[in-house]
C-alpha cells in the first residue's frame, strides 16, 4: 500500500532531459567537427606523399640522368627541381581549389625529400572551445635509390 506523495517527490523531469539533450548535442558535434578534421588530413597525406614521389621522380631527373645516364651511385637530388616539380603536381591535381589556403614546404635531406602541407581546416559546426582558425598539416617523404 503507498502513502500520500511527499512535497519532495514531486518536480519536473524537464531540466534534466534539457541537459541531456544538450550534451548529446555537444558529443555530436564534436565528433562531426573531429571527422572532418581526420578526412581533411587524410586527403592531405595523399596530397603530400603524391608530391614527394613527383618531387623525388623529377628531382633526380636532371642533368643526372641525362647526361650521363645512371651512374653506380645514388642520384643527387636538385633541390630546386623537386621544388618545382611539387608545385606542379600541387597545380595539377588542382589541390588549391580544394584546400584554400595550402601552404608548401619542400626539404631536401640527402637522398630524401620531405613535403609538408599545412591549409586552413573549414569545420562544419562552431562548437564553443574550438580554435578560430584551426589547420590541419600532413608530411609526405619519398627516397631516391635506383635498383641494382
Amino acid at each position: 500500500m503507498t502513502g500520500p506523495r511527499m512535497a519532495s517527490d514531486r518536480g519536473s523531469s524537464l531540466p534534466l532531459i534539457v541537459a541531456f539533450a544538450a550534451i548529446v548535442l555537444l558529443l555530436v558535434g564534436v565528433v562531426v567537427d573531429a571527422s572532418a578534421a581526420f578526412l581533411a588530413r587524410q586527403r592531405l597525406d595523399a596530397l603530400a606523399d603524391g608530391a614527394a614521389l613527383q618531387g623525388a621522380d623529377l628531382g633526380a631527373q636532371g642533368s643526372d640522368a641525362y647526361d650521363g645516364g645512371l651512374a653506380a651511385d645514388d642520384l643527387e637530388i636538385s633541390r630546386r627541381e623537386a621544388e618545382r616539380a611539387v608545385r606542379a603536381y600541387l597545380r595539377d591535381v588542382g589541390a588549391a581549389d580544394r584546400h584554400p589556403g595550402l601552404r608548401a614546404v619542400v626539404r631536401v635531406v640527402d637522398d630524401r625529400i620531405l613535403v609538408r602541407l599545412e591549409a586552413p581546416l573549414d569545420l562544419p559546426l562552431d562548437l564553443p572551445g574550438a580554435p578560430e582558425r584551426p589547420t590541419v598539416v600532413a608530411e609526405g617523404s619519398a627516397v631516391v635509390t635506383p635498383q641494382r
